[in-house]
């Protein structure tokens, strides 16, 4: 039997949700079941383009607005909460052996989903479920719960030149 663990990308550095993706890529090959859901990110990114092209072993959701810098909206909140609802489902549903929380940490950091409830989603996953979540700032009550954090720390990064993000390689 398939036993489910809850994997942690966060930090800084790039490389957060093409962990994840690889990680997916990987579960697809075996013919696992996967559910993708993005938080925060609206855009149509190449990660999504790329993963629906697997057919109907991903699902890909994005639940986002937008990245939120000071206090959220209304419209960002909700639209985070009826993201994670869904995930909820997706977890306990029994139909997907991996999901992928892109960006949940940035969600909680952003004050768009509590802390609280991603800790309780993660203490009641079933136990084939392998739980992915990313993103900057992961609570430390999270990280507590992981059985695998990876941290990505950025050294250097070409932002910081003013190059802004590409097609293909950051989106």
């Amino acid at each position: 039997m398939f036993r489910g663990y809850v994997q942690v990308y966060t930090g800084n550095g790039k490389g957060k949700t093409t962990a994840a993706v690889g990680q997916i890529v990987r579960a697809v090959g075996r013919g696992l079941r996967v559910f993708f859901a993005q938080f925060i990110k609206s855009k149509e990114t190449g990660e999504l383009i790329a993963l629906r092209s697997f057919g109907d072993l991903i699902v890909c959701k994005q639940y986002g607005r937008g990245f939120v810098f000071g206090k959220p909206t209304t419209e960002d909140i909700e639209a985070a909460r009826v993201g994670f609802n869904e995930v909820t489902t997706a977890v306990l549903s029994g139909q997907y052996q991996i999901v992928v929380l892109d960006e949940i940490n940035a969600a909680v950091s952003a004050g768009l989903i509590e802390s609280s409830i991603l800790t309780a989603l993660i203490h009641n996953k079933p136990a084939c479920v392998e739980l992915i979540l990313t993103g900057r700032a992961a609570p430390d009550e999270v990280l507590a719960c992981a059985d695998l954090v990876t941290e990505c720390k950025e050294v250097k990064h070409y932002y910081n030149s003013t190059v802004a993000a590409r097609e293909g390689i950051e989106f």
